[in-house]
């Protein structure tokens, strides 16, 4: 593997111009067919298996006319200064705003003031209207959402205090200006960590180069491959976060070999067989685990996780390719100014002499060194306090009673929570499937009766049927809210009442509606999470094994993986299921834990993880490998790794914590805890408990039993072979030298001559 790099890397370096104008003509070709594709398709959030799924499907087959797909506004209505909502004048403004909602893409009104219509609170001072609509609410026209606010506005213009609520208001939630802070935090710190403008970009641009082409190629692919919006956003994030990790890596080998004197096609070649090595395998772990998220069964996160799968895919290509040739283009400005001037000959800083003061990564190595066991205890203890909320987390979706207070949508919610009580906001959508009974009508009706008598729920509706008369529909309100536990128990206890309904009427009887299908994604999400889990961590334990030729190593990077994303989850609960710090972070509502959240963590956070741990570490073994003892490795492993490392996740932290500021609480979710997790896993399982592990097991870190060291390929990441390769090669081309010289050839130093040439200009 890394002899086959350092060709690669030699090669693109030697012929940078083609190798760049070949990735140009990539870029512009997926942009070019990114802009003739058809707009990318809506999330399809089907989730297979599921009850509630079955009986979407089955009104999708046997009740069309329900719309049971389409989107939905509840229209509230409160009196003001102790009027009621029936008054006359406060009718007319309701009759107002009803007629302003019509348009095109709606399909029904309801009427509030109509006979038992159950829509005007007992104190008359609240009331509400559904708005039915024949499209889901992401596909609603903009005019029409436009029609809904002013429809309310117009409400309010006549005295009522009016606020929609409902999924027709939902858009695809703001992202923010994460990956715009995240590229300017990253060109600050590559900055500091480089000391050179054009070594900052340069990492900048092959990152956003590889980024441009997965993006463009998925807005190629969206109509074909039902590629949403949505995977491009997960696409854009890990594929910037890892493009900038893998050209940061081999920028900063490259200058570490310049250092050691070598010129720059061999630093080049050296570069990428070395880190590039690190690169490829910590690319296959980020791989697994996105492309691993499959076995959810989840339509939408499998086509996420393989689409960002393929953009790491070209992020690795990237960095082994066109990295290399853009090193080659930049000439001997991969260094400060500062540095060429006190070096011109060379461009390259001076090797540090012996009494040189090491950096801060040598100093915090060797103080780990000295005191393994009492850093290793007081980090795994800290992980483990803070992943002590997990045992209290309650996973869910978030609704409307997560938003922001001042939104209309939170607004409404809260109306009719105080009128009709808090179950009014997350109603349970009953299906009767009749086609086996001998009698529909009784069968539905025996069901209502049946449900109507389960402690928890409120109101029943009566049975609607669909035009053959086999299929019929109930709204059941229960008592508590949609994301209260007591809800959970309720939607569990009326489908075990269906399983005794269907043997007495013949009749099955499904529990859907959002707040069913929040019940069952958090339940598809619990059932998967130890499989994902098993078989992500399994995979990329093998793979480890593999590069550094060690069951420990490997155990160790696991396990310290599972403490940091556990602390990372703990601190995920405290804030936004237990209010801790909500306050600063503007958290303004407590509540479950978004359902995907966990394995979303681990899938991003775990191929992150295993980048900073494959540099590090291989840097350590390739030093034991090549003859220093056990602790001199480490220390030889911080010395050229830990200050790229810690760029690397600063980088990172910076791009997740970006979106923290975001408005949408899920995405506000998932900034803190991708921030975190980075926070606790580069800084204290990469940098403390990895080498206090490594000092306590000193060589026996690196041993593999006889069986495995003959039965798994040597992939050579610490490259002993390239070593043994470029030795040779050096030979020969001494050989070559010699005899040239003895010929009498006379322009033996024409080719060095003219190649130094090239590499130093721009």
């Amino acid at each position: 593997m890394a002899t086959f790099l350092y060709k690669l890397g030699r090669l693109a370096f030697r012929r940078r111009r083609i190798v760049a104008l070949v990735w140009v003509a990539l870029l512009v070709a997926a942009g070019t067919a990114a802009n003739t594709a058809s707009p990318p398709p809506d999330d399809d959030f089907a989730l297979p298996g599921t009850e509630a799924q079955q009986a979407f499907d089955l009104l999708e087959r046997q009740f069309p006319e329900a719309n049971a797909d389409g989107a939905t506004a509840r229209l509230v209505f409160r009196a003001k200064d102790g009027s009621t909502v029936t008054a006359q004048d406060n009718r007319a403004a309701v009759a107002d705003v009803l007629d302003a909602v019509e348009g095109e893409e709606t399909v029904s009104v309801s009427d509030p003031f109509a006979q038992r219509s159950g829509a005007v609170s007992r104190d008359r001072s609240t009331a509400y209207a559904v708005v039915s609509y024949a499209v889901p609410a992401m596909e609603l026209d903009d005019a029409t959402r436009e029609d809904l606010r002013d429809a309310a506005a117009l409400g309010r213009d006549d005295g009522l205090v009016v606020e929609t609520g409902g999924d027709a208001l939902f858009t695809e939630p703001d992202m923010g200006d994460g990956e715009i802070i995240g590229v300017v935090v990253a060109a600050l710190v590559l900055m500091v960590t480089f000391g050179s403008l054009v070594a900052a970009g340069l990492p900048l641009l092959t990152a956003l180069a590889g980024v441009g082409i997965g993006i463009s190629s998925i807005a190629a692919l969206g109509a074909t491959l039902g590629l949403s919006a949505t995977t491009s956003t997960l696409a854009m994030m890990i594929g910037l976060a890892v493009g900038i990790d893998y050209a940061l890596f081999i920028a900063s080998r490259y200058r570490a070999e310049l250092g050691e004197g070598r010129e720059r096609e061999e630093a080049a070649g050296r570069a990428v067989g070395t880190a590039g090595s690190a690169v490829v395998f910590a690319g296959l772990t980020v791989v697994i685990a996105l492309a691993g998220l499959s076995i959810v069964n989840i339509p939408v996160l499998t086509k996420m996780g393989l689409a960002a799968a393929a953009t790491v895919v070209i992020a690795v290509l990237v960095a082994v390719t066109l990295v290399p040739a853009a090193l080659g283009m930049v000439g001997k400005r991969i260094f400060g100014r500062k540095v060429r001037r006190a070096n011109p000959e060379t461009g390259a800083p001076a090797p540090p002499t012996a009494d040189a003061r090491p950096g801060g990564g040598v100093r915090w190595a060797r103080f780990v060194l000295r005191r393994p066991i009492g850093v290793l205890v007081i980090a795994v203890l800290s992980l483990g306090t803070l992943a002590l909320p997990v045992s209290d987390m309650r996973l869910g979706l978030p609704d409307a009673g997560n938003q922001p207070t001042d939104t209309t949508q939170r607004k409404a919610y809260d109306m009719l929570s105080d009128a009709f009580g808090a179950g009014f906001n997350g109603p349970l959508l009953l299906v009767v499937d009749g086609r086996q009974s001998d009698d529909p009508q009784a069968a539905a009706g025996r069901a209502a009766k049946t449900v109507q008598g389960v402690d928890g729920v409120v109101a029943v509706s009566p049975p609607m049927f669909n035009k053959d008369g086999d299929t019929a529909t109930l709204s059941v309100i229960p008592e508590t809210g949609p994301s209260d536990p007591e809800t959970e128990h309720l939607v569990r206890e009326i489908r075990d009442e269906a399983d005794g309904l269907e043997q007495r009427t013949g009749a099955a009887l499904l529990v859907s509606g959002a707040t069913a299908v929040t019940i069952d994604f958090s339940q598809v999400m619990n059932d998967a999470l130890v499989p994902y889990l098993a078989l992500v961590v399994g995979l990329a334990f093998l793979l480890l094994m593999l590069v550094f030729r060690s069951v420990a190593v490997p155990l160790k990077a696991a396990l310290g993986f599972l403490l940091s994303v556990l602390a990372a989850l703990g601190a995920v609960v405290a804030v936004f299921q237990w209010g801790w710090l909500a306050g600063l972070l503007g958290v303004e509502q407590t509540g479950p834990i978004m359902s995907m959240m966990p394995i979303f963590m681990i899938g991003v956070i775990f191929g992150l993880a295993m980048d900073y741990e494959v540099f590090l570490v291989t840097r350590m073994r390739e030093a034991y490998v090549h003859g220093e003892e056990p602790a001199q490795a480490i220390v030889s492993g911080f010395q050229l790794g830990a200050r790229v490392v810690t760029a690397a996740a600063v980088i990172m932290i910076s791009v997740f914590a970006g979106f923290i500021g975001a408005e949408d609480s899920m995405i506000k979710m998932m900034g803190f805890g991708l921030a975190v997790a980075i926070l606790f896993d580069a800084f204290v399982v990469r940098m403390a408990v990895v080498p206090a592990v490594l000092a306590l097991l000193g060589r026996r870190a690196w041993w593999l039993p006889r069986p495995l060291d003959r039965v798994l390929p040597n992939v050579d990441v610490e490259g002993e072979r390239l070593r043994a390769y470029t030795a040779k090669s050096a030979a020969a081309d001494a050989a070559d030298g010699t005899a040239t010289g003895a010929a009498g050839d006379g322009d033996s130093g024409a080719v060095p001559a003219q190649r130094e040439h090239e590499d130093t200009r721009v």
